[in-house]
């Protein structure tokens, strides 16, 4: 079809625009925004290490490969005089040891890598430090994630705080769906599941801000399950501790009945104290266990399941 000239003027600046208007729209997308390859602490360095490891060690198979795939189009194309056809090469030595030994001893670095890093990389490993590592308690729930901060008395929705000097360890559970807690600048992802308790233990190098979110789908929320992990200086965490105090109301049973309810983009809200042992009460609603309970908020709490 033939466009006139001068619509093709008009629609000239258009098409520009466009293309630069999906430019901007991408421009968030590029690796080099990838914070698993830009790791901001030593357990997510590692995980890229060992990512990049068991690339190039696969490549030396895929490498071969794509070459070889290249020359044979060549070297037997149609047409061609040079190329001698021998057909009968089933019982080739040569072909055998290249196609059994190679990919054996792959298997073999890649089992030894897997065996090696799974112990050093064990999420419940404690990470060591001259300083205790702060504990906070994570729950998921339909779609925000709870903190708690045992040292702390308190509370927080969808904002993890810690201080930067200190490793931190993370128990995990959910009040809800099966979901999965990551920080992907920090270390990966681990699931945290209803009746059961998961640990992941962190670190970060610096003071800075890092996105954790929910990688396991859960529902019509879960494109905005996210929050920012914050590992703070000392002067900041000290402050975020006394803002969090000062503003937040207490969480008792009833008011975590009412947290539980689904919600969609939960704001970031504070608890200046929670109920006491509200992680276990948690984890004992999904147990086989009725009754007696020791007090109406562990009722409350535990019947909320039913």
């Amino acid at each position: 079809m033939n466009i006139p000239h001068a619509l093709r003027s008009a629609l000239k600046p258009i098409g520009i625009a466009g293309v630069l208007g999906m430019c901007l729209v991408l421009q968030g997308c590029g690796l080099s925004n990838a914070p698993v390859l830009h790791p901001k602490g030593p357990i997510a360095l590692a995980e890229r290490d060992l990512l990049f490891t068991a690339f190039w060690v696969m490549m030396i198979v895929a490498i071969p490969a794509i070459v070889l795939t290249l020359f044979f189009v060549w070297r037997y194309r149609s047409g061609t005089k040079t190329a001698a056809y021998a057909p009968d090469w089933d019982s080739s030595w040569k072909i055998e040891t290249v196609v059994w030994l190679v990919p054996a001893a792959i298997i073999v670095v890649l089992g030894t890598l897997v065996w090696q890093s799974t112990h050093k990389l064990d999420p419940y490993k404690e990470i060591s430090s001259d300083k205790p590592a702060f504990k906070v308690q994570a729950v998921a729930l339909d779609w925000k994630w709870l903190f708690l901060y045992p040292e702390l008395g308190v509370a927080s929705v969808n904002e993890l705080a810690f201080p930067a000097d200190r490793p931190l360890s993370i128990e995990i559970t959910s009040d809800t769906v099966m979901n999965s807690l990551m920080i992907p600048a920090l270390g990966g992802q681990i699931y945290a599941m209803a009746g059961m308790r998961s640990e992941l233990n962190l670190l970060a190098d610096d003071p800075g801000v890092f996105m954790g979110r929910n990688t396991m789908f859960s529902g019509d929320g879960f494109p905005d399950q996210h929050f920012k992990a914050h590992a703070m200086s000392e002067e900041d965490f000290t402050n975020w501790k006394s803002k969090v105090s000062g503003e937040g109301a207490p969480l008792d049973a009833e008011t975590y009945l009412e947290l539980h309810k689904q919600s969609v983009a939960n704001p970031v809200t504070y608890y200046s104290s929670f109920e006491t042992g509200l992680f276990k009460l948690i984890l004992r609603k999904y147990a086989p266990i009725v009754g007696p309970y020791e007090s109406k908020a562990a009722e409350l709490i535990c019947r909320g399941a039913a």
